[in-house]
């Protein structure tokens, strides 16, 4: 290389460092080709990841602006040249791409390409994906190609750690569907148990007052208005479970402002007035973040759900290099050590698990008739 063993080896650091910051698959994608084009002076670099039907499941590419993209057309298939490093598993260097028997020619959008550097991206024995790059920018030796034999052993170090990147990423993403479905399973038990009670009320309600009709009117009237309660409450409930299957939007918004917009919809959703206080400070780790949103809507279920609240609060604030969240309400109460007895835990064991997970801590502070103040404290990142 021609920068010397230092300057090449602080490259692919910062290359790898790059990689590790990113959690979602195509910020991953996107990051390794862009770190290997400008590692190795490429004009162009893209990465595929092969799907089951013979094309990509994504394909990522770097030194083509959006506009040559789109004018390129669909995502290539597995052929050529692409299905050889898929299929061989092997390093291709070629001095033109074009010449080569396996060539099968590209759109006529597609940008000249000649030199040419490629090889696969693999997980133990599986390929997981092809990198390439294309058109090194340097003087070709005559009748060879731009990329040389150290280059092709820089991007193989860069291609197993991509490996490693990749495979994190995927991971990740597969815990937070997991996540997802945990989610959504505990609302359709609160569905069930909320609602479905308030509708067998309902129908009961409505048979009595059918049965009154013809015999004592004034009571049927009185029948059917609880009707109409019951009814409004399981559109309450109905709203409010909603609400929480949609996905947090912690990666887009930040902690405050989705915290803010949930509370604002659980206010419209209740009876009672939910409230929401939060300075903006330095985003958390990402698993702080989403603790706290988790015990914060904990809190809001028992608070909404079982307490008989008229007013509860939510603050989260910054405290030293961490956060602080509290949240308040002036219902029922409880008294948390005899609940613990009971074996009842109004989900203060998950909560408390998910504060101490990232390194916090939650406090509980409720007596009968008193209401009830729920406050994790996690620290900086």
């Amino acid at each position: 290389m021609s920068q010397g063993p230092r300057s090449g080896l602080a490259a692919v650091s910062s290359a790898l460092l790059a990689m590790s910051r990113h959690l979602e698959v195509r910020d991953v994608l996107k990051t390794i080709v862009a770190s290997a084009r400008e590692l190795l002076d490429a004009q162009y670099a893209a990465l595929g990841v092969p799907d089951d039907h013979g094309g990509f499941a994504q394909f990522v590419v770097d030194g083509v602006t959006d506009a040559q993209w789109k004018a390129i057309g669909p995502l290539p298939r597995q052929h050529g040249i692409l299905a050889a490093m898929l299929q061989e598993a092997k390093a291709e260097r070629l001095a033109d791409v074009r010449t080569d028997p396996r060539f099968e020619g590209w759109p006529s959008a597609h940008p000249e390409m000649s030199d040419f550097l490629g090889l696969p991206i693999r997980d133990g024995d599986e390929v997981i994906g092809a990198l390439f790059l294309a058109n090194k920018d340097c003087r070709k030796p005559e009748g060879g190609c731009g990329f040389t034999a150290e280059d092709e052993e820089l991007l193989s170090i860069l291609a197993q750690h991509a490996a490693i990147a990749l495979t994190n990423a995927r991971l990740y993403e597969r815990s937070r569907e997991l996540t997802i479905v945990e989610e959504r399973s505990r609302l359709a038990h609160e569905l069930h148990d909320a609602v479905s009670q308030k509708l067998f009320s309902l129908r009961l309600t409505a048979q009595a007052a059918a049965a009154l009709v013809d015999r004592d009117p004034s009571r049927a009237k009185g029948e059917l208005q609880q009707v109409a309660v019951l009814a409004a409450e399981a559109t309450e409930e109905l709203r409010a479970a909603v609400v929480e299957l949609r996905p947090a939007a912690l990666d887009e918004d930040g902690l405050v402002a989705t915290l803010r917009t949930q509370v604002q919809v659980l206010d419209r959703a209740h009876d009672a007035r939910v409230t929401f206080a939060g300075s903006g400070f330095r985003a958390l780790p990402a698993a702080q973040e989403e603790a706290l949103l988790r015990v914060a809507q904990e809190a809001l279920h028992n608070a909404l759900r079982h307490s008989g609240a008229a007013h509860v609060d939510v603050t989260v604030n910054r405290r030293g290099g961490g956060a602080v969240l509290r949240v308040t309400d002036d219902g029922s109460g409880f008294d948390p050590h005899r609940t613990r007895s009971a074996g009842r835990h109004l989900g203060l064991v998950s909560m408390r698990d998910r504060a101490s997970g990232v390194g916090g801590t939650l406090t509980v502070e409720s007596a009968p008739g008193k209401g009830t103040t729920i406050e994790m404290e996690v620290p900086g990142g």
